[in-house]
């Protein structure tokens, strides 16, 4: 089963920013500048927690992710970007 995660980040060094937000892009939905939506599996969530934690320098970097529950609704305030059409956030 998988589930929707919502990562945050917080990288101090402009390198490590660009290899976190390149590997998570590359995985899920940009939300807002450190921002992302992922839809993993378990296996799936452990390997994309594992690259992070390879990525970053937990000395001065911080990464959130939060499991978001399975009935959760989208709500927008302001102009921000909205999720594509095809992605479906809420059931």
């Amino acid at each position: 089963m998988k589930t929707r995660y919502l990562i945050c980040y917080d990288i101090t060094r402009p390198r490590r920013l660009q290899r976190i937000h390149k590997f998570l892009k590359a995985r899920g939905f940009h939300i807002q500048y450190s921002v992302f939506l992922l839809h993993l599996g378990w296996q799936q969530f452990q390997e994309v927690k594992d690259e992070i934690s390879e990525i970053i320098n937990a000395k001065y970097d911080d990464v959130r992710i939060y499991p978001l529950p399975s009935a959760c609704k989208e709500v927008i305030l302001g102009i921000g970007n909205r999720l594509p059409k095809d992605i479906q956030f809420f059931t």
